[in-house]
């Protein structure tokens, strides 16, 4: 970190009010930021340990809906001493400029200026608290100081074939780290100066100098026609000034990362995705390594004895490929292959889990099947059932099938 940087006080903001719709169900009752992920973590434990990597020590994370889980989380989790006025902190929305809830990201921001007031930060770094990937801030506030920007985004190089699925990021062909324009989904866009065949796609991160993000969050509320976005209406204004900076994703150079997950991001907006990347995390050789020291992902997961592998009835094998078993699990003779097990999941003599992602609790009776799903937490499938082998039976059951996967909602009912 430069010494410029070093002086500047930076407060960052985690925005984890989304509502997850399409994550249902596993969003019924939990915000999306609080959705398991990887066994012991939560979604925004990989947004915090960032953070916290970086060397940013005062945190604060906006909440909306169904926050309980969430800020029971942060709050039991995210302890740091406050000798030196450390904190991470859950702020529901208060409803301090009237009586109405948060219209988007950015009235979240303006509606929480007594945070920037209090604490008042040079630089206020926003980060998003729903995807899986590892990032050093500090070198990305580096860089916008360097910019002389009011506002940098963070960018991930996408292939331009799929450009139409992002917000893309055009950029100066004299001044690379400029942004000319921001494109949402475009059809046609052009490619990057030194890669013709990538787009630069945003990844939801930014920097600001807060003296610029109090006044465009203020502009921006008084904009009835406004849709409250980062994103979608505050980024664009800073660029229609030629005060937007992007940084690219590529130049960030995490302690501890290896060629395989350099760069690594994922969206888990999804249950596709959800589950693509739990499935990254299974291979042979990871394509997002969690055991990095160098970087950790910090949780916790309560008082879990380690795991175990047992033989089951007669003596019965017990194989496990490929997987990921957390504290607490217990198999016992049965099989589990490619799947990322939670705490105190129990898997019984004769079942077999495949190519599944089991939350805390759930337990999988004797001769079971789990194949191709998610189930969450304290779902028991008894003895001799099938979960994820006949789609089509599974949607006469009632169980959400897709993406051609099936997914059960907390203890959900499991019928033979």
């Amino acid at each position: 970190m430069s010494s410029s940087s070093r002086r500047k006080k930076v407060l960052a903001i985690v925005l984890a009010g989304g509502e997850g719709k399409r994550l249902m169900p596993l969003t019924a009752d939990r915000a999306k930021p609080a959705v398991p992920f990887g066994g012991i973590y939560r979604l925004i434990d990989f947004a915090l340990s960032n953070v916290v990597n970086s060397g940013y020590l005062q945190v604060v994370v906006l909440t909306q809906y169904k926050s309980h889980s969430l800020d029971r989380h942060v709050t039991t989790t995210w302890r740091m001493s406050t000798l030196l006025g450390n904190y991470v902190t859950p702020v529901p929305a208060q409803q301090r400029v009237g009586k109405r809830w948060y219209l988007g990201s950015a009235d979240a921001i303006f509606q929480s200026m007594n945070l920037l007031d209090d604490e008042k930060p040079d630089i206020v770094v926003v980060v998003g608290a729903d995807h899986v990937y590892r990032m050093d801030f500090a070198q990305m506030v580096e860089a916008h100081v360097a910019s002389g920007a009011g506002a940098t985004v963070a960018a991930i190089r996408q292939p331009i074939s799929l450009a139409d699925q992002f917000g893309v990021i055009d950029v100066d062909p004299e001044r690379p780290d400029r942004i000319r324009a921001f494109l949402e989904k475009p059809k046609d866009p052009t490619g990057l100066p030194d890669s013709p065949g990538e787009v630069l796609a945003s990844m939801g991160n930014y920097v600001f100098d807060a003296e610029a993000l109090r006044e465009a969050v203020t502009r921006d509320a008084e904009d009835e026609d406004s849709k409250h976005d980062m994103g979608g209406d505050i980024v664009p204004a800073f660029v229609a000034r030629g005060e937007a900076a992007v940084y690219d994703y590529k130049d960030n150079d995490v302690p501890g990362s290896n060629e395989r997950d350099r760069g690594y991001w994922r969206d888990v907006g999804t249950m596709g995705s959800y589950y693509a990347a739990h499935m990254d995390l299974v291979a042979h050789l990871p394509v997002f390594n969690l055991y990095n020291q160098e970087w950790p992902i910090y949780t916790t997961y309560g008082p879990q004895p380690p795991a175990k592998l047992v033989e089951g009835d007669g003596m019965a094998p017990v194989t496990v490929y490929n997987s990921i078993l957390s504290p607490g699990v217990v198999v016992t003779g049965g099989s589990v292959r490619e799947s990322v097990l939670s705490p105190s999941v129990r898997v019984a003599s004769g079942a077999r889990v495949e190519g599944s992602v089991l939350l805390n609790g759930v337990s999988v009776g004797e001769g079971a099947v789990v194949r191709n799903a998610i189930l969450d937490k304290n779902v028991v499938v008894p003895a001799g059932a099938q979960v994820g082998v006949d789609p089509e039976a599974d949607r006469a059951r009632g169980f959400v099938v897709e993406d051609g996967l099936t997914v059960l909602a907390k203890g959900q009912d499991v019928a033979l």
